[in-house]
């Protein structure tokens, strides 16, 4: 909006308190303060709600894969001429035998569900959920038929196992005996520990190599599963219909989509959800801005008078008073999105503050699946937020300054 000198003088003599108009500033202050504090709590709670979506994505479809080709039964036949159509499929970037079984494993008495991952040796290392998060021990110790497998950091933790202890895996399909079947028992060497952030993963996964599964769960030459990746996890229905015909006798294709349907549509609800309220704030706070032009232009109604008198339109006062509440909700804004990127910055500091002071476990990982508030901030979110507060502010400037500008100098003036 464009203003002629005289009109930016009393726009920014309006801004700051005159004689007598104390309470009018501090309505001013506490409408920028609440503006601002809107506008930040806006910021980081979409970005926490962004930084969950993006963290569970990466670590959910990093080990899953964003589609799995399951086998009846639990088994795939025949799979590795269905691994080569598979990975010759246009839109698909890789494809990995995977064998996936809920067993049980104890060490020291004690005894643990978990869920045994056999992975092809290349794969586990290759993996990018993987790569980096071993905290002890090395997955490249991981050999077939060499006995050694790499679990969760709090699977080791409750276990009380370390790098180097063995551990005993049972499978319940086991041999059969004229006395009925004996579960499989076989010991592993802990060779790493791993900790990938996702506490359901970390307190369950054992990871070994493809061969050693096999062997574990008496499957000779078959997998479980082929896992899959694309180009476009959005697209990924698409990318693989021409798999559909293929795959129909021997089992049935899974996309990221249906496996984990449930978290993240509650996840893009709780979104909306919050963004709507967190928004109704932001409109509260301009309300303040409202009020405070309404007591101004009632304070300046004399001024206005005599400015009318001196030759100032109409739509010169418009201008100065929606400038005046646009200046305060722009000056809201700006130190709000300061404040939510510090805030954002500093999360994990906060609740780790907050959890000294209560003693109460804020972030309960068994509870929120990450190990660590996660955040990821869209500068076009923040844009979108910046623009809705900032209209918000305009709303809130058009009544009174409707009123300045339909001031009646007569009126105001007849008695002075």
């Amino acid at each position: 909006m464009l203003l002629s000198r005289y009109e930016w003088v009393i726009a920014k003599r309006y801004l700051l308190p005159g004689k007598g108009e104390g309470f009018i500033f501090l309505v001013a202050s506490i409408s920028l303060v609440a503006v601002m504090l809107g506008v930040a709590a806006l910021i980081v709670v979409m970005s926490v709600m962004n930084g969950f979506r993006a963290e569970l994505f990466d670590k959910i479809v990093g080990l899953n894969g964003h589609a799995v080709i399951q086998g009846y039964g639990g088994r795939l036949p025949d799979w590795r001429e269905l691994l080569d159509e598979t990975r010759e499929t246009e839109g698909v970037v890789s494809a990995s035998p995977l064998i996936e079984q809920p067993l049980l494993t104890t060490f020291n008495g004690r005894v643990e569900a978990v869920l045994v991952r056999g992975m092809l040796v290349p794969d586990i290392l290759n993996n990018d959920t993987l790569d980096g998060k071993t905290v002890a021990g090395d997955l490249a110790r991981l050999e077939p038929g060499a006995g050694r497998v790499g679990i969760g950091s709090r699977l080791a933790t409750t276990l009380g196992a370390q790098v180097g202890s063995q551990i005993t895996v049972i499978n319940p399909q086991g041999r059969t005996t004229p006395f009925g079947t004996v579960p499989r028992e076989i010991s592993y060497e802990v060779a790493a520990i791993f900790e990938v952030g996702v506490y359901d993963y970390d307190k369950a996964f054992v990871i070994m190599p493809m061969e050693d599964a096999q062997t574990l769960l008496l499957l000779g030459d078959q997998i479980g599963m082929i896992e899959l990746k694309t180009i476009d996890p959005e697209n990924v229905g698409n990318i693989l219909e021409p798999l559909l015909p293929k795959v129909a006798e021997r089992g049935v294709i899974t996309d990221w989509k249906s496996m984990n349907a449930s978290l993240f549509e509650t996840l893009q609800v709780e979104r909306v959800v919050m963004f709507v309220i967190l928004s109704i704030i932001i409109l509260v706070a301009v309300f303040n801005i409202l009020s405070s032009l309404i007591m101004l232009v009632r304070a300046k109604t004399r001024d206005i008078a005599i400015l009318r008198t001196m030759g100032a339109t109409r739509a010169s006062l418009t201008r100065i008073f929606v400038v005046v509440g646009t200046s305060i909700g722009s000056l809201g804004i700006v130190a709000g999105i300061i404040l939510g990127l510090i805030a954002i910055y500093f999360r994990q500091n906060v609740i780790n503050f907050v959890q000294m002071l209560t003693g109460q476990n804020l972030w309960d990982p068994s509870i929120r699946f990450l190990t660590e508030l996660p955040a990821r901030t869209d500068p076009m979110e923040v844009l979108g937020i910046a623009m809705l507060a900032l209209l918000f502010s305009f709303l809130a400037t058009l009544y009174p300054a409707y009123k300045a500008a339909s001031t009646d100098p007569v009126q105001v003036l007849r008695y002075e």
